[in-house]
Formats: structure tokens, sequence, C-alpha cells
């Protein structure tokens, strides 16, 4: 085992380059913190939770927003050998009770604004010690802010393997309770390498800012680990991450790097603000999570001039592995693998198929989840040999890029032929009526229908749907358009602004 295999030594590297008074973070305060202070912050976590007892591959739940007590917390837990666990603050109630159990967690650090929240839970398991971050810690329980002011200990990283377990993330799963995905120390290293070098190429004098959460698999690289392996500056947004409030902060801090997600990139388009926002210092957008349609690319391009680079990742392949790229951007498609992925398209069968056909999408690479926590029989489903099945339908086309078709189990049969849900919604948004879409498939008398939900721009009238029907058979296939129309204020919605077709189909 090494100490450089840490996944806690992203810190160290950027002192050992001399940039040590660089700004790490800006905090939505608009507070500067150093790189070397971010440091000292590490190891007092360190050694106030090794003084704890807390030893290597204890668990320990994060319910945490976007502040530098989130970085301190995370690295200085993984430098002690011990697995931080970053989870949704918006989560169900019984989903924290469900995180601590499931994980064992021997501590929970939560941010002052939730410890209401976490109190009963924490009090019916005596083992759990409480702390609390970012405001008064009730009694018994440790104040993290305390810890951040105080102590010039330095903490050696703890050896570890590449392989050993650093941090979990849990994935919200549609059906059922969240997975615990188990992520390795090695996994860090190859997502700054191979995404965060070849795609972005994120260097130290960019400024990340990202509309997506840190405890979310993107918002982390986005957030924390790209920006703090190459000794850039991260910008961050505590509370809902609403179109205005992004603006806010772009012309605030200028970002040269935003990361964000296709209902809030639509939304700041439609924003009163986006007009009064300068984006020339933006040299790229990255936009993951769920497909960017092309009309809102096409807007969003011609407003501002920037590229958005859409691409597909997943909480278990860590980060993004399809992407497309600067200057060959590809609108409507994920475009082709990251450099150290690779990706194949199955059919039912598991056989390879050739360029054109549609199947599931699966991928390899050295960021891969090393198992799921507890679920040993969805292990061994996800996990064929080095391959992850991503559970996603798609094509490649006659240039190589990869196209998403919807979720495996969101494909629709229609008439005796597929149907993907994303052609139909990307056609609706081209509509000027149409703000979003979201098309799943409903039995109707034994048979399955289309059905889209529409989220308009305006007054609707009795015309419109089959306006709408028209418009998507000019363009599509004839079969490929809404049987039915309902018109939505908006659509159920995770974390990060992804719509729950499951619910749509109730």
């Amino acid at each position: 085992m090494r100490a450089d295999a840490n996944a806690s030594l992203l810190l160290d590297r950027n002192l050992e380059a001399g940039r040590a008074e660089r700004t790490a973070i800006i905090t939505h305060e608009g507070e500067r913190v150093t790189y070397g202070a971010l440091s000292k912050q590490v190891h007092r976590v360190a050694a106030r939770l090794r003084a704890m007892g807390v030893r290597r591959e204890q668990r320990i739940v994060f319910v945490l927003d976007d502040t530098p007590a989130f970085v301190a917390a995370f690295l200085g837990a993984m430098r002690i050998g011990a697995v931080p666990i970053p989870t949704n603050f918006l989560a169900r109630p019984d989903d924290f009770a469900y995180f601590l159990d499931d994980a064992y967690a021997e501590v929970a650090i939560v941010d002052a604004v939730f410890a209401e929240r976490l109190l009963p839970f924490v009090a019916e398991r005596p083992h759990v010690r409480l702390v609390v971050a970012n405001g008064d810690a009730p009694d018994g329980a440790e104040s993290l802010d305390a810890w951040l002011q105080d102590g010039d200990e330095e903490v050696a990283p703890v050896a570890t393997h590449p392989d050993d377990m650093a941090f979990w993330l849990y994935s919200s799963g549609s059906t059922g309770r969240p997975k615990g995905v188990v992520h390795s120390h090695a996994d860090i290293r190859y997502a700054c390498e191979h995404y965060g070098a070849s795609i972005i190429a994120t260097t130290a004098e960019d400024i990340h800012f990202s509309t997506t959460k840190l405890f979310h698999a993107y918002g982390l690289g986005n957030g924390l680990y790209f920006p703090l392996w190459v000794g850039a500056t991260a910008v961050y947004l505590t509370g809902r991450p609403a179109p205005d409030r992004a603006m806010e902060k772009i012309r605030e801090h200028r970002p040269t790097l935003l990361f964000s997600v296709p209902t809030l990139y639509n939304a700041m388009l439609r924003d009163d603000a986006f007009a009064d926002t300068d984006f020339s210092t933006v040299r790229l957008g990255v936009s993951a999570a769920e497909p960017l349609p092309p009309e809102v690319w096409r807007r969003f391009h011609e407003r501002t001039g920037v590229e958005i680079l859409d691409g597909i990742g997943s909480t278990e392949m860590l980060h993004i592995y399809c992407s497309n790229r600067a200057g060959a951007v590809k609108p409507g498609t994920s475009g082709t693998a990251v450099p150290g992925y690779e990706l194949q398209i199955r059919d039912e069968s598991g056989a390879v198929l050739g360029g054109g056909d549609s199947g599931e999408l699966f991928v390899k690479g050295g960021s891969a989840l090393s198992y799921y926590w507890h679920q040993p029989e969805k292990s061994r489903r996800a996990l064929q040999g080095a391959w992850f099945a991503t559970g996603d339908r798609y094509h490649q086309d006659e240039d190589g890029a990869f196209s998403y078709e919807g979720r495996v189990d969101d494909m629709m049969k229609v008439g005796g032929l597929w149907v993907s849900p994303i052609e139909i919604e990307n056609r609706l948004m081209e509509h000027e009526t149409v703000r979003e879409a979201a098309v799943v498939g409903v039995e109707v008398d034994g048979l399955m229908r289309i059905k889209a939900f529409v989220i308009p721009t305006g007054d609707v009238d009795d015309d419109l749907p089959e306006a709408l029907r028209k418009w998507c058979k000019a363009a599509l296939q004839r079969y490929q358009f809404p049987h039915l129309v309902e018109f939505v204020e908006d659509f159920p919605r995770t974390a990060t602004g992804k719509i729950q077709r499951f619910a749509l189909r109730g």
C-alpha cells in the first residue's frame, strides 16, 4: 500500500507546486479560501476525526451544502482512510435513517440548517456521533466550525491501495431504495487524467462554476476534484440553483467553465436576467445528467457564443465517459468515448451490435464503481467482467457519435415498432409554443400509446394538441407522434432536475 494512492492528496500536489496563496474556493458569500488555508482545514478535520476514534474504512455520512466545510471534511476523512458518503440534503427524511443504517455510519457531519431533520435519527442511534457545520452545534454534538479554526497538527495520509474504498455516493434509483455506489481511491485520479485533461482541459487559470451540487457525482467532479487537481478555482453556490441565482454568480465571478444540466440551461435562456448576463469569459459549457435538446444548444450558442459539451456520465462511472468535443459538437448526441473509456452497444442477448443498431450501452473504464454496497445481485447484473451495463439505450450514427434513445425501460413499442421518447421530445422542443416536453408510454384500452406532457410557453388553445401531432409527423416517422397531450406547469424531477418519467407514467 502507498500513501500516494490516497485520494485526499489533491491539495498536497498544489502546495508542492507553490500554489498555497492561490484561491481554491470562492464561497457563496464571496470569501476567498486559499489552497494553503484549505489544506490546514483538511489536516484539522483529519486530526479531530482520528481523535474521535474514527479509523480506516469507517463510514461518515454527509448532509452538507456546497461550502469549504464539505471539502475539508471530504478530504480530511479520506486522509485517515475513513469513507465519506455525501448524500442529497433534499432526500426524504426516512432516507437519512436508511443511509446511516445501510452504511453502518459512525459519524454524521451535517450543516446546521439540516441538523433538526437529522437529530431524531441520530438520537435513535447512540453509536452515531454528530458533527455540525456552518452554524451552532446542539448539546452533545461536535462543532466542525470550531475544528476548522484551531490546530496546527499535520496528519500524514494513511497508506492506501488504489483499490481501497475511498468514498461512496448513493444513486437516486427510480424504484426502491438508493444504491450505495462504492468508489476507490484510484477513481478520482482516473477521471481527472481523462475527462478533466482530455475534454475540458482544465488548468490552474480556470474558474469552475457548477450549478450541480457536490453531493452529486457530476457536481463532485465539477466543483471539487477537477479544479483541485490542477490548482484552479471553484465558485460555490449554496441553496437552490435557480436560474437567476446562477447567473448572478456568473456576473459576479466570471467563470471560464460552466457546468449545468439541460433544465437549468433552458431556464436561464428564458429568465429576464439572461440578457444582462455576460458569458464572454466562459470558454466552455458542460451538460450532463440527461440529454441536452439540440434546440436548447442552438439557442444558447446563438445568444452567448458558448459551446456546450453534452455528455453522458453516471454515479457508477463517477463522471462523464462519453462527450462531445470543443469545436466539433454535434447537437443532439452525447459525442464519442472519452479517452481512457471504451463503449459498446449490445442487444438483449449480449451480442455487440454494429453501427446504426439500437441497444443497451456498455462502458469500460478505470473510474467504474467497485460494487453496490449490500446489493450483490444488482452488482452482478451491472458489472459484467470489466464492463458496466448502463441501462441506457443508444445508437451510433454515421459519424460515430452516440445518440441517446432513453432508458432501456423507457422505450415504447407502438404498433410493433420501437419508439424513442427522446426523438419526440426534441422535435416538440423546436415548436414555438413548447418550453419543455416529456414523453412516456401509457396503456389505453390495452394498447400502448404515446403521451406527451408539455410545459407551454404561453396560453393553450384547443387546437394546439393536433398542431403538435402534425409538427412531429412532419419531421419524424409517421408513428412518432403523441397520441395524447397534457399541458402541465412542471414535471416531477430528481434533485439535479432530471425528469422522473416513471412518475409521469403513474
